[in-house]
């Protein structure tokens, strides 16, 4: 049988945590002498309030023995009712927000992905900037933990493969399931000071630094301004990018660096694979600048880099019109978004690991045509790929690119452009960011879609966060009958 406490309880203390983080934006208002920070006091007490009475109505169960089923409603529920929590101060306090806008701006915080409704960015309270850049700090640090802890144990999308590496090799050095959320926590949040601190040095402000510091380490890509890093053009961008592949690597290598390995970074296949094909895709658009578009050196460089990489890892910050590049350079982007960041780190989309587990089961499969009695076992890392994790990788992989395609015609049904259909369709499910097309605002904003388009949307980001099966799973009926 089914039991909610565990997933109640859960739940429960998560929106007390994000009611406490609601006092952070509340004090910046405040401060600002701005009366925004009402909103941010009623909605906290109210989250505080609600979660707390969740938690203690839930509190009577033993964790420890939270089942499969539970882990699943539990991680779809985490990504659906937090936003929700999340919108509160959105729509009490100003500018005025409909519920669809709020939702779908915590929505697309919380899961990282970074498409925005606001337009006027530079005008908001300060504090709803913070807010939104805190919702999805938050946001990339459950994605990481999830990853890690609940997706091997729930056999999502090939995820099984870094079950024993989770709990047995890491295991030496870190033995509890505990001892690896707090260690995440603290690779997590050193690497955030750190960024912010970089920003700081080299010219932002303590305000920037801060919400911008939150936004990259998520790879969410929220700014404080409609320029987005277009205002920062120069150094900040160099920066950011190191940032942004810091965060789209798996934080448990920090962990183990921290912990006397410190060759684990380097060492991981998906790691190498990641930073040569970025590596390869950064030297394209670098050359298309400088030899087709007449580029100088450095910006060529800088801005292929600083938009490749932010694309890349599903950051979604912009600094120039990358459709103004051409369709050739422009089809690079689309690609590199569809790859995405590796595995247990905030980045998005299909991931570095399944496209190698894919690759090598390629490569067997054809050894096979070729020599029909070989025996051939697809390895990763040095490890034999099990068939369950090669047909997993299969099945997430076919269903993520069904279900963009599914989006992209839903959304062209609302009345939208081909072009905006199809680019809204790869942001949301892919957690990317940015959209192209008529619909979309002169910096980006896309409240002037539907409410339908927008509704989709929101579906789309939740279920490209949670690795699809993750969620399509509830809506079976073997699933509820256990």
């Amino acid at each position: 049988m089914l039991d909610l406490r565990p997933v109640g309880y859960v739940l429960g203390l998560l929106t007390i945590v994000m009611g406490v983080a609601m006092l952070f934006p509340m004090a910046l208002d405040l401060a600002d002498g701005n009366r925004n920070w009402q909103a941010f006091a009623v909605s906290a007490a109210v989250a505080i309030a609600l979660g707390g009475s969740v938690a203690l109505a839930s509190a009577n169960f033993d964790l420890r023995q939270m089942s499969v089923r539970e882990a699943f409603l539990l991680t779809t529920s985490t990504w659906v009712v937090l936003p929700m929590v999340g919108a509160i101060p959105l729509m009490l306090g100003e500018p005025d927000v409909s519920l669809t806008d709020a939702y779908f701006e915590a929505v697309s915080g919380m899961t990282t992905t970074g498409a925005t409704v606001f337009p006027g960015l530079d005008d908001l309270p300060r504090g709803v900037n913070l807010w939104r850049g805190i919702l999805q700090w938050l946001g990339g640090l459950g994605i990481v933990i999830v990853a890690l802890l609940f997706l091997p144990v729930m056999r999502v999308g090939g995820m099984q493969f870094f079950r024993s590496e989770g709990f047995d090799t890491l295991g030496k050095v870190l033995p509890r399931t505990i001892d690896i959320s707090r260690g995440l926590i603290q690779a997590y949040v050193v690497l955030t000071l750190a960024c912010a601190l970089t920003y700081g040095a080299l010219g932002m402000t303590w305000y920037e630094a801060t919400v911008h510091s939150l936004t990259t380490l998520s790879t969410g890509g929220f700014s404080t301004t409609d320029g987005s890093f277009a205002t920062f053009a120069g150094p900040l961008e160099y920066a950011a990018v190191v940032f942004m592949i810091l965060a789209s690597v798996p934080f448990i290598r920090f962990i183990q660096f921290a912990n006397g390995n410190r060759r684990a970074l380097f060492r991981d296949v998906q790691v190498r694979a990641f930073l040569r094909w970025m590596a390869y895709a950064i030297v394209t658009l670098t050359l298309w600048q400088i030899v087709v578009l007449d580029y100088p050196v450095e910006p060529a460089l800088r801005e292929s880099t600083f938009n490749l990489v932010t694309i890349w890892s599903g950051t979604g910050y912009s600094s120039t019109d990358v459709t103004a590049w051409g369709s050739f350079a422009f089809g690079i982007l689309f690609i590199a978004g569809l790859i995405g960041g590796c595995t247990a780190s905030t980045g998005c989309s299909v991931k570095v690991f399944r496209y190698l587990v894919l690759k090598e089961a390629l490569v067997s499969q054809l050894r096979l045509l070729v020599s029909p009695r070989t025996v051939t076992v697809p390895r990763l890392d040095g490890r034999p790929i099990e068939r369950d994790v090669i047909d997993s990788v299969m099945t997430f992989t076919v269903l993520f690119f069904l279900t963009m395609g599914i989006v992209a015609v839903a959304l062209s049904l609302t009345g939208m452009a081909t072009q905006t259909a199809i680019t809204a369709a790869w942001t949301s499910v892919a957690n990317i960011g940015p959209a192209f097309g008529p619909e979309v605002g002169p910096t980006g904003a896309m409240n002037a879609f539907p409410t339908s388009a927008k509704w989709i949307m929101i579906f789309a980001m939740l279920i490209g966060r949670l690795e699809l099966l993750a969620v399509f799973v509830l809506f079976t009926a073997a699933f509820w009958r256990g």
